[in-house]
């Protein structure tokens, strides 16, 4: 079994991690675009552009399902995907987890890029899944981009200041772009207040990565399964097969997919 994933970036490492966790024999083909990064100031057109670049790559190594890692080129990409790809290749998008945080009551804060704070996109799905629910939109400038240069300082800056636009009494925070999830801890750190319920983190990766293995019939394995050998990784970027970038090291996702060699 071969799972492959686009994202401009290490956004596409939290999906990655789950895969693993659910399938360790599933061969994982990433592919980012660093040379085209990053996407989400583009216009729809040229994004949708760099993701059918980086699907074609990945389509190259014959995978049977292709996730897309990331809410803006699944916004923007996902029916040109669909038309060239699909029923060959399935392809899954990634949508923010609206829907089950509005699903614990309220109120929800969706963090997410500028470009995607209030735009039509979020607003349906906060129109579809959140009606009668306290939601407060949340732009976070710069984090995106400081993740993925695991930029220490710059993170803790960019959380903090998006902290600060988070509303006092905030239950639960949508993280609106895949990139996130990879400091979800500081972003819980930074959100949750002193004496009020555990704040709750709503990622996508987890409900992907599902959705990955049941378009292809794949079972999850079970705890008392046998282990079976360990998938292999094939890292493309901007086309090109390379190791997993320094960066992705600084965290745990990473170096949970580094520990496996690579696919030759």
């Amino acid at each position: 079994m071969k799972i492959a994933l686009v994202d401009s970036g290490l956004g596409l490492l939290p999906a990655a991690a789950a895969v693993r966790r659910l399938r360790p024999d599933a061969d994982l083909v990433l592919s980012c675009d660093p040379d085209g990064m990053p996407w989400g100031p583009r216009a729809g057109h040229d994004v949708a552009a760099h993701a059918v670049a980086a699907a074609e790559a990945a389509a190259a190594h014959a995978p049977d399902v292709l996730i897309v890692a990331c809410n803006t080129a699944s916004v923007h990409a996902l029916p040109a995907l669909r038309a060239l790809l699909e029923p060959a290749l399935p392809v899954v998008g990634t949508v923010p987890a609206i829907k089950p945080a509005a699903a614990g009551g309220g109120p929800v804060a969706i963090w997410a890029t500028p470009a995607t704070t209030g735009s039509v996109y979020q607003r349906a799905l906060i129109a579809d899944f959140a009606a009668g629910v306290g939601v407060a939109e949340v732009p976070c400038p710069g984090l995106a981009d400081a993740v993925q240069y695991a930029d220490g300082p710059a993170v803790a800056a960019a959380v903090a200041a998006a902290a600060e636009r988070t509303p006092a009494d905030t239950r639960a925070v949508v993280l609106g772009c895949t990139h996130y999830e990879l400091v979800g801890e500081r972003i819980r750190a930074a959100v949750q207040r002193r004496g009020a319920p555990p704040l709750v983190l709503h990622g996508s990766a987890g409900a992907v990565a599902a959705q990955a293995l049941r378009r292809i019939g794949a079972a999850p394995r079970t705890p008392g399964e046998a282990a079976a050998e360990p998938g292999g990784l094939t890292v493309l970027l901007s086309g090109r097969e390379a190791a997993l970038p320094d960066e992705a090291l600084a965290y745990p996702e990473g170096r949970q997919l580094a520990a496996v060699g690579a696919v030759r």
